[in-house]
């Protein structure tokens, strides 16, 4: 039987009150895994340019991608590990999670569709109890190590459109099964998909989406002060 509602959520800046993906290259610095003026300068621009709507994607996943390339599983999950403690876990707030709940307990589909990759997200999204997540994937060689690319279509601006379609395609699903269709985002970058659902929501809107939910007349959340 195919649930009610499908329940889709970004997640930097709309679940968590932080980027993931600009807070793991602040924490590589940390970890001694990159030259830390450089890759804080680089993150922080790139992390200017998507906010602006402006970012090169295939150069900032380049970037972003390059510190876990060759590393051992066993060294990338004691990192993780780490950030998930010391950064992600004391800013999820109670409010974001009874949000996710609410759509659970009324048994809509959910899933986090996220252009942070996964291997930064994953640990994330089990933290909220989602078990679907879309989100950039990683590539791993024969050996199972990160190799610095990607794979497939990243899931980003109209990559999540396509993504979310494929991941309901896997399940026999379509958009038009669904009597309501959700989507929780606070980017501008996330417009396409805001358009593509039957009810979108502005969480803690940037200025560009916070505008064009006042023209739309769309909802807007307020999660974190």
């Amino acid at each position: 039987m195919t649930p009610p509602k499908l329940a889709l959520f970004d997640l930097d800046n709309t679940l968590i009150p932080f980027d993931s993906d600009h807070a793991w290259g602040e924490y590589c610095v940390r970890l001694g895994w990159v030259d830390g003026e450089r890759h804080r300068a680089a993150n922080d621009r790139f992390y200017a340019d998507y906010r602006a709507g402006t970012l090169d994607l295939d150069a900032y996943l380049r970037f972003t991608l390059a510190p876990l390339a060759g590393r051992g599983a066993d060294e990338l999950a004691r990192a993780h590990d780490a950030f998930m403690r010391e950064v992600v876990l004391p800013q999820i707030r109670s409010e974001a999670l009874e949000l996710v709940r609410t759509h659970q307990r009324a048994g809509d589909l959910c899933a986090i569709v996220t252009a942070t990759n996964d291997f930064v997200t994953a640990p994330i999204a089990a933290a909220f109890g989602v078990a679907d997540l879309i989100a950039v994937r990683v590539e791993r060689d024969a050996a199972g190590l990160c190799t610095g690319g990607w794979v497939g279509v990243p899931s980003f601006r109209e990559g999540k459109i396509v993504r979310t379609a494929e991941w309901l395609r896997a399940q026999r699903l379509d958009w038009d099964r669904f009597a309501q269709t959700w989507f929780y985002s606070d980017s501008i970058n996330d417009q396409p998909l805001l358009e593509h659902v039957s009810h979108p929501v502005a969480v803690n809107p940037d200025p560009r989406l916070a505008e064009l939910a006042r023209q739309r007349g769309w909802t807007v959340l307020n999660l974190f002060p």
